[in-house]
This record gives C-alpha cells, structure tokens and sequence, in this order.
C-alpha cells in the first residue's frame, strides 16, 4: 500500500557518510549545525559515519540519531 509506505518513518542508517546523508536529506543539516558539528562541507563528510563524527565531536549517537531522524520525516500535508 502507497499509504502505509509514506507513513513509515525514515530511519538513520549508522554506515551512511555524514555527506550522503546531508545531501539526501537537507533538512538534517540544521541537526549538526545545533550540535555545533562543522560537518557541513567537511573534506572528511564523504568518509565519516555518522557513529564516527559523533565519537569525534563528543555528542551522544543515541539522541542525535533521534534528531536526524526527526528532521528527515516528510511534513505531512494539511
């Protein structure tokens, strides 16, 4: 059913490069911009994780994950 997949939540996937997953889904890089995470443009972005750019900036995987997650949901429309 169409519907049943438009309602399933988007997932992070851990292996994804920050990059990638900035460029699939701009609304994620306000998500780093908060965490003060300078992975926008970052020579490294292609390379990272996103498990290894949390591990280098100190910000804890499980919330941050919830966030990109959050950011990546379609807005619904009214």
């Amino acid at each position: 059913n169409g519907m049943e997949e438009m309602m399933r939540r988007l997932t992070v996937d851990p292996d994804m490069p920050v990059d990638t997953l900035m460029r699939k889904w701009p609304a994620t890089v306000r998500v780093f911009m908060k965490h003060q995470m300078l992975c926008i443009g970052c020579p490294i972005g292609p390379f990272h994780t996103v498990t290894d750019a949390c591990l280098a900036h100190g910000v804890v995987e499980e919330s941050f994950v919830q966030e990109l997650e959050d950011a990546m949901q379609p807005a619904l429309a009214s």
